[in-house]
C-alpha cells in the first residue's frame, strides 16, 4: 500500500466530530478545543504514516483523542506516599505542611485579603508587615523579608549590596546546591565579582584579608549543605569572619542554605547551622529556605540589619522576587508553631524526624505481616536531605521485599507508584525497599492498603515462592 493510500484511510475532521463519543466530549469542553485537539492527532498521524507506519483504525483514533481530552481535567500534580527514606525529598515536594498552615493558606485563597492594604490607617501597605516582626522575634534580627525562594534571596542582596563590586568567599564554599544553583554563577548574574579565597579543603583568615581591596563590598560564607569535606581542613568560623569584616567595615552575608530554628543534636543528628546563632554571631544578613528543615511552604527569607533589608526592600528585584499571599499565609502559620513550642508536634518534617524508633519498628512488623515470606525488616539509616545534614542520619528500620527477578521488583515498584495514592520506595538490585519513617502516620493506611491489594495471600501462604507475585 503506497503512502498516498495510507493518507486516504484517515477519517476526515467532520467524520470525527460526527462520531458519538466526539459529540460527547464537545458537551463538556469547548468544541473550539476538541477540533484543536482533533487537528493535533491527525497531524501526529500523518507524521507516522510518513515514517512508514500503518494508520490506525477509526476506534483507535476516537479513543486516543478522547484520552488525551480527558486527561486535561485532571491535574498531573498529586499526592505521594515518601517511604524513600529521604525525608526532605526535593523531587517529591520537600516539607510537607501543617495542618494549621493549609488552613492559613486556604482562608487566604478563597477571598480577599489584606495582603497589602493596612487596616488602621485604610491605605496601602506592605505585604512584608505580616511576618517580618514574626521572624525578628524568632531570630532576633533587626529586620526581616521574605522573597519566593533562597536563590532569589541571595540574587537580590547581591544584586542591591555588591552589584559591580567584589564580594569574597572561599574556594571551597563556591559550591552547586542542586538544579543547577551555583554560588559563582549567581554572582556573575548579580553584577558582582567573585574573589574566591583559600583551597578546596583549607581556608584560613588570612586569606580573607589579603584579599580585601577598596573594591570589595561583601564577604560570603556558604554552608555546604548537601556535601561535607572530611580529613586535613581548615575553615573560618562565622565569629571570625564577623569580626574581620567589622574591622574593614565589610558586611558578612551569610547563606544558610536549609535553615533550622532546632538543635538538631537532639535527635542523634550533627548540628545544623541555626539561624538565631548566625543573628548573635553578627551576620549583616542571614539567607535560607521555608520548605526545607523549616517545614514550610517555598520561600526564601532574608533577616538581619535594618539598613541592609531596607536596601534590598527598595531594588527593583524585590518586586520581581516577591512571595504570594498563599505562600506567605503558610508561613505565617508555620513560624508561629515555633513562637508557641509547638513546633515538633505540630510540623510534619519535624515529628518525623523526632519519631522514636520502637514506633518506626511497631510499623514496619505491621507491614512485614501483610507482605509475609518476600519480605524482612532490616536496621537502615533515614537521612534528612533537602541540602541539610549530609552526613547524618537516623536509625530507622527497613521493609526489604526481594523478588528473585529485578525485572519483577521493578514491576513491583511500578505497581505501587500506581496506586492511589502513589506509593514511593527505593529500588536496590532484586529488593524493593520502604521505609517507615519517611511516612506520616495519617498516610499509613495507604500503604496497608496497597500491600493488601498487592499480596492478598501471601501472609496467609508463608511458603509462596517469591519469584510467583503479581
Amino acid at each position: 500500500m503506497n503512502l498516498e493510500t495510507r493518507f486516504r484511510q484517515l477519517p476526515s475532521v467532520d467524520k470525527l466530530l460526527s462520531e458519538e463519543h466526539i459529540k460527547k466530549l464537545c458537551q463538556v469542553f469547548p468544541r473550539e478545543l476538541v477540533l484543536d485537539l482533533i487537528h493535533q492527532r491527525l497531524e501526529e498521524i500523518r507524521r507516522s504514516i510518513s515514517q512508514g507506519e500503518s494508520p490506525p483504525s477509526l476506534e483507535e483514533i476516537v479513543d486516543s483523542i478522547e484520552s488525551e481530552t480527558r486527561a486535561l481535567e485532571s491535574s498531573p500534580l498529586q499526592p505521594v506516599v515518601n517511604a524513600t527514606g529521604v525525608i526532605l525529598h526535593t523531587n517529591l515536594g520537600r516539607a510537607p505542611l501543617s495542618l494549621e498552615t493549609i488552613e492559613a493558606m486556604n482562608q487566604v485563597s478563597n477571598c480577599y485579603s489584606n495582603l497589602e492594604f493596612d487596616l488602621d490607617r485604610g491605605r496601602r501597605g506592605s505585604r512584608q508587615v505580616h511576618i517580618e516582626h514574626l521572624l525578628c522575634q524568632l531570630t532576633g534580627a533587626e529586620a526581616a523579608l521574605v522573597v519566593n525562594n533562597n536563590a532569589s534571596g541571595v540574587l537580590l542582596a547581591l544584586s542591591a549590596l555588591a552589584r559591580g563590586k567584589e564580594v569574597i568567599v572561599s574556594r571551597g564554599q563556591a559550591i552547586e546546591i542542586g538544579g543547577g544553583f551555583r554560588i559563582p554563577e549567581v554572582l556573575r548574574q548579580s553584577g558582582a565579582k567573585l574573589v574566591e579565597v583559600g583551597t578546596t579543603n583549607c581556608t584560613y583568615l588570612t586569606d580573607y584579608e589579603q584579599a580585601i581591596t577598596p573594591r570589595t563590598k561583601a564577604l560570603l560564607r556558604v554552608h555546604s549543605s548537601n556535601f561535607k569535606i572530611i580529613g586535613f581542613t581548615q575553615g573560618v568560623t562565622l565569629e571570625e569572619l564577623v569580626e574581620l569584616g567589622q574591622r574593614h567595615n565589610l558586611p558578612v552575608l551569610d547563606d544558610l542554605g536549609s535553615g533550622c530554628f532546632i538543635d538538631t543534636t537532639k535527635f542523634g543528628l550533627e548540628p545544623e547551622p541555626r539561624v538565631q546563632d548566625s543573628v548573635s554571631a553578627g551576620a549583616a544578613l542571614v539567607f535560607f529556605s521555608g520548605d526545607k528543615l523549616l517545614g514550610g511552604p517555598q520561600a526564601g527569607i532574608i533577616v538581619g540589619k535594618q539598613e541592609l533589608i531596607d536596601k534590598l526592600k527598595r531594588h527593583p528585584l524585590a518586586r520581581a522576587a516577591r512571595i504570594d499571599k498563599v505562600r506567605l499565609a503558610g508561613l505565617v502559620a508555620t513560624l508561629l508553631h515555633y513562637l508557641k513550642g509547638e513546633a515538633l508536634d505540630k510540623i510534619p518534617v519535624l515529628r518525623l524526624i523526632a519519631m522514636p524508633l520502637t514506633e518506626i519498628e511497631r510499623r514496619a512488623e505491621r507491614w512485614l505481616q501483610l507482605l509475609g515470606s518476600p519480605a524482612l525488616i532490616i536496621p537502615g539509616e533515614s537521612v534528612v536531605g533537602g541540602g541539610s545534614l549530609p552526613a547524618s542520619s537516623l536509625p530507622t528500620r527497613l521493609v526489604v521485599i526481594k523478588l528473585k527477578a529485578e525485572a519483577k521488583v521493578h514491576d513491583l515498584a511500578r505497581k505501587l507508584r500506581q496506586h492511589r495514592p502513589p506509593i514511593i520506595g527505593r529500588v536496590e538490585k532484586n529488593s524493593l525497599i520502604l521505609d517507615p519513617r519517611c511516612v506520616l502516620p495519617e498516610e499509613e493506611e495507604s500503604v496497608t492498603q496497597a500491600l493488601r491489594l498487592l499480596f492478598p495471600s501471601t501472609h496467609l501462604d508463608q511458603t509462596k515462592e517469591a519469584d510467583t507475585i503479581s
